[in-house]
């Protein structure tokens, strides 16, 4: 973390100095303040220069219940939010899977396995209760120069797209509190107001897909129970009563039941079983049996049926008009809860967007970036669709003997990337690049998240993870790694840093701006920390910023020598040629180019960003 740049700020490095009040127009109004909603509200302040508005129906900030678990890939996220310790502080972190299924006397265990492979991520999965997620995003977004914190009790009546002025589209909220009703206008409209989205019913769109007819409870309980694995994530699968997930829940005692109740009859709802929390605890006994479950408190509890619905659409824009409404989250796509891909794939639609937002509302990008979102996200939310009904279908089959339990677990095994967040590939557009040269870091895929491995900083010899510099703070990375036998003295490394001066400053806001204000350049050497002159390296690595010209010493790395930690070995860099990685400000590899190809990614930026003199 960096701070004191322009000078000695004494207390929370956190805490930024409040902006002057906004003008009544904004430049992003927020509607929902749930995963969606919160992603993208913190990732505006964090980027900041922009005004933003952020509404929810509900009277305060959730308390309990709904989702719970925390990909690796959100993780990832949260630590460029800055609140990843945080939230891994308070979490329970899943090692292990334990598959259970009908044996001699009942329910015997199949099997035991990782949770998640080696090397997928730095970081880990987790369960914390959806409620403490948002409070941290809340945090973060108090300390921020905004002051943002949710407009409660504003449900969203009316919204009205012009076809001109600067803040073309008109809302108007009724006012649960006080009986009024409030108006204003917006530059651009986000939808993260969940399945019942009024922004996505307003656009005159709607969801689209069929139930699956299985009905569904889940509670969190405080429960006395002789089964061995309760504080492990468990498939379990009884002979004759059905199927149970457990998922244990933070703080040692609590403990999640996905419990699987008897199919709908046509034309039945969720709601009219009038499910109880005794009839979901008599019914995890009777699955769980001849183990006893005795629950003592019931946190929070639900039923719901299964179903995959997709709206169509995810913005307003046309073949000749750029999108200035959105929508993200439930309101784009539901399935069921089992896979934890809710909180986790709402999250990731915001991080999509919001940079992109950022962007074009600070003139650093042109519109056209902003179709990217729906191509992108859309694309995903079908596959994720996809995995939900085949996740749901295999929970739902009988257990069919040893060759059934087989393709249970194999399935778990094949999606646990899916489900871990990291799968994620963007085709070439706009903002991906062809991949022409992946062969110089084959382990770093166009198209996908940045993956990371551990460096050693050169100036202070700390080791760290080399994702961790990537902060969601709307700038694109150039991430260069030299060849064998490069130590930065006149060798290619400082011939690329002569070429992206000149890159870097291309899309400067304005004269006298930091180099690394639009861009930010990294480097990494293959030879030994101890080994390398910090003097000796050229300036673009070592850049003056801030009012009194200090320099910014963490742009420089080394491989880490340990066993099995070599980021050129992990991520298959090309040591005799090395390689240049430009990274979009959502993590994903936009290009990979040899180490004299800076003006091809000038190309590629070019399509985007727009240069001071554009304005």
């Amino acid at each position: 973390m960096q701070y004191h740049l322009d000078g000695f700020q004494p207390g929370d490095p956190d805490l930024s100095p409040p902006a002057p009040p906004g003008p009544a127009d904004v430049d992003v109004a927020i509607i929902g303040a749930g995963p969606a909603g919160l992603t993208l509200a913190a990732q505006l302040c964090k980027i900041g220069g922009l005004s933003v508005r952020l509404f929810e129906r509900k009277p305060g900030p959730l308390q309990v219940g709904q989702a719970d678990g925390i990909a690796c890939r959100s993780m990832e996220m949260f630590e460029a939010f800055g609140i990843a310790e945080r939230v891994a502080r308070e979490a329970y972190q899943v090692s292990e899977t334990a598959f259970w299924r009908p044996g001699p006397g009942g329910l015997a265990r199949a099997d035991r396995i990782d949770d998640v492979e080696d090397d997928l991520s730095h970081m880990p999965h987790l369960i914390l209760n959806q409620a403490r997620v948002h409070d941290f995003y809340l945090d973060l977004m108090g300390k921020s120069a905004l002051r943002l914190g949710p407009d409660y009790n504003r449900a969203l009546s009316a919204m009205t797209r012009h076809d001109s002025g600067t803040h073309p589209v008109e809302l108007t909220f009724d006012c649960l509190d006080s009986g009024g009703t409030q108006r204003l206008r917006a530059r651009y409209v986000v939808g993260c107001d969940g399945a019942r989205s009024a922004v996505r019913g307003l656009m005159g769109l709607a969801l689209q897909g069929d139930g699956a007819r299985q009905l569904w409870g889940v509670m969190d309980v405080l429960a006395l129970t002789d089964f061995p694995d309760i504080r492990l994530k468990c498939a379990v699968q009884s002979a004759e009563q059905g199927s149970l997930l457990i998922i244990p829940r933070e703080g040692g005692y609590m403990v999640r039941l996905y419990i699987e109740l008897d199919a709908l009859a046509p034309g039945e709802r969720a709601a009219d079983r009038q499910v109880s929390a005794e009839l979901l605890a008599q019914k995890a006994q009777a699955i769980l049996a001849p183990y006893t479950l005795d629950v003592r408190q019931v946190a929070w509890f639900s039923a719901y049926e299964i179903g995959q619905r997709l709206c169509p659409r995810f913005d307003d824009a046309t073949p000749s008009r750029a999108p200035r409404i959105f929508i993200a989250g439930d309101a784009c796509h539901t399935h069921s809860p089992k896979a934890g891909q809710g909180m986790n794939v709402s999250m990731a639609d915001s991080f999509n967007l919001g940079w992109k937002l950022a962007a074009v509302v600070r003139g650093e990008a042109s519109e056209a970036l902003l179709r990217s979102y729906a191509e992108e996200r859309h694309a995903k939310a079908r596959e994720l669709i996809d995995f939900d009904r085949d996740m749901a279908r295999l929970f739902a089959e009988k257990p069919e003997g040893a060759e059934g339990a087989r393709r249970f677990q194999a399935y778990f095994q094949k999606y646990g990337r899916y489900t871990a967040g990291v799968e994620t590939r963007y085709e070439p557009s706009l903002i991906v690049g062809q991949g022409l040269h992946q062969g110089l870091a084959s382990g770093l895929r166009v198209g996908m998240r940045f993956h990371s491995a551990a460096v050693i900083r050169l100036a202070d010899a700390r080791p760290l993870q080399l994702g961790s510099v990537l902060a969601a703070d709307g700038r694109w990375r150039l991430l260069a790694f030299a060849p064998r036998g490069d130590t930065g003295q006149g060798g290619a490394l400082a011939a690329l840093c002569a070429d992206l001066a000149a890159l870097q400053r291309r899309y400067l806001p304005q004269e006298g701006a930091d180099i690394d204000a639009r861009i930010d350049l990294r480097a990494v050497f293959q030879a030994p920390h101890r080994s390398l002159d910090l003097g000796a390296m050229p300036p673009l690595l070592l850049p003056r910023k801030g009012r009194f010209g200090l320099v910014d010493y963490e742009k420089i790395f080394c491989a880490d020598p340990a066993p099995g930690r070599d980021i050129f070995d992990l991520r298959g860099i090309d040591r005799d040629r090395g390689a240049l990685l430009l990274i979009r400000p959502d993590h994903h590899v936009a290009e990979v180019a040899p180490l004299s190809g800076a003006a091809g990614l000038a190309a590629l930026l070019d399509r985007v960003l727009l240069r001071p003199d554009m304005h």
